[in-house]
């Protein structure tokens, strides 16, 4: 493969390999192998596993996956769960690592039959490149182009078959041309306080950490319905309990813990808290604009309308309107104000 495309094109195990002995543990020690060992999105496992056992029954390459949902939900870790499950390799990269239709020839140039191609953020792909893929996803085959202008000619490179996992968080920017050429599409959901609970005594358990069922409970309600985010809790709530601690996690450490990181009962943070009492302190609820709540919190418009905003919505805290976003009632008793005693009603607007 070309020097110039190696940073488009990565081996799992060269990922690995690269990452400190303490990643690499934590890493391998969290995430699961197999469908059996993912919690939650039962749905998904079920659909999922049925679409690799029949294609391994007609030992064919099962169709190409694409799995969409907000960050967090595990779509690198079912993407490595696929891989696993068929014994292939898994190769790794993303949408904006590809922004001509040379470095996705390139990187198809190294995969091999049957390898598991993973494509994060595939949403954000250059247009001569989704072009590029849509041709080596149906008939396994691209279109090499050499030299340029009327000289120009175009060489037929024979792909092996290979199966596409493409990983997304705005499915709606996807071409319908790409997205028909996937044969299983799969929405991940948020995850239930339940389901979140046992993947912090799975992980604790995994870390040789001692968590009772309340210390457990409490760091799985704070997560956002998000395992990325309730692993980096245990791992902060781990820390507390050895410097502080025995190294055990019950309720107390965990509640302490989370406090001094400061992540609420709810699982606010101190971006989304920013936000809310902007909102009702410096412009008495709202309707504000986007760009003016970050400019008031310090933050780029992009990290409040990426993070902050969609939890607070789920929340029922906050509301997009034509005129701006609006802190609802219940924003103001979390933050422990009186709401105006008339606030605005306005109709709330999608865009």
């Amino acid at each position: 493969m070309h020097d110039e495309y190696r940073d488009s094109f990565t081996d799992l195990d060269a990922v690995l390999a690269e990452a400190t002995p303490d990643d690499r543990a934590f890493d391998a020690a969290l995430r699961p192998r197999t469908l059996e060992e993912l919690v939650g999105q039962e749905r998904v496992r079920e659909q999922l596993s049925l679409v690799l056992e029949a294609a391994q029954q007609r030992g064919r390459t099962p169709d190409h996956v694409l799995l969409s949902g907000p960050p967090g939900l595990g779509k690198t870790t079912i993407a490595m769960i696929i891989a696993h499950q068929l014994g292939a390799h898994l190769r790794l990269t993303s949408g904006p690592a590809i922004q001509h239709a040379g470095d996705l020839a390139a990187i198809l140039s190294g995969v091999d039959e049957g390898d598991v191609l993973f494509i994060d953020e595939i949403h954000r792909m250059s247009r001569p490149a989704e072009e590029l893929l849509y041709m080596a996803m149906e008939d396994f085959r691209v279109d090499v182009v050499v030299g340029k202008g009327p000289g120009a000619t175009a060489i037929p490179l024979e792909i092996p078959p290979f199966t596409v996992v493409g990983a997304t968080t705005r499915a709606g920017l996807l071409p319908g041309p790409l997205r028909d050429r996937f044969g299983f599409t799969a929405q991940l959901d948020y995850y239930e306080a339940a389901e979140l609970q046992r993947i912090v005594e799975r992980s604790a358990r995994l870390l040789d950490l001692t968590i009772s069922d309340d210390g457990a409970r409490e760091i799985a309600s704070r997560s956002r319905g998000t395992p990325r985010i309730a692993n980096r809790l245990l791992r902060r709530v781990r820390d507390y309990a050895q410097v502080r601690g025995d190294g055990t996690v019950g309720h107390p450490e965990a509640r302490k813990a989370l406090a001094l990181y400061e992540v609420d009962d709810l699982g606010l943070d101190r971006l989304d808290r920013a936000v809310l009492q902007a909102l009702c302190g410096s412009f008495g609820g709202g309707p504000v604009g986007i760009s003016t709540l970050a400019v008031a919190v310090g933050e780029e418009r992009e990290t409040v309308e990426e993070l902050a905003e969609p939890f607070l919505v789920r929340l029922g805290f906050l509301a997009r309107t034509p005129r701006g976003r609006i802190a609802t009632p219940a924003a103001w008793r979390h933050l422990g104000l009186a709401a105006p005693a008339d606030p605005a009603q306005l109709p709330l607007d999608d865009a």
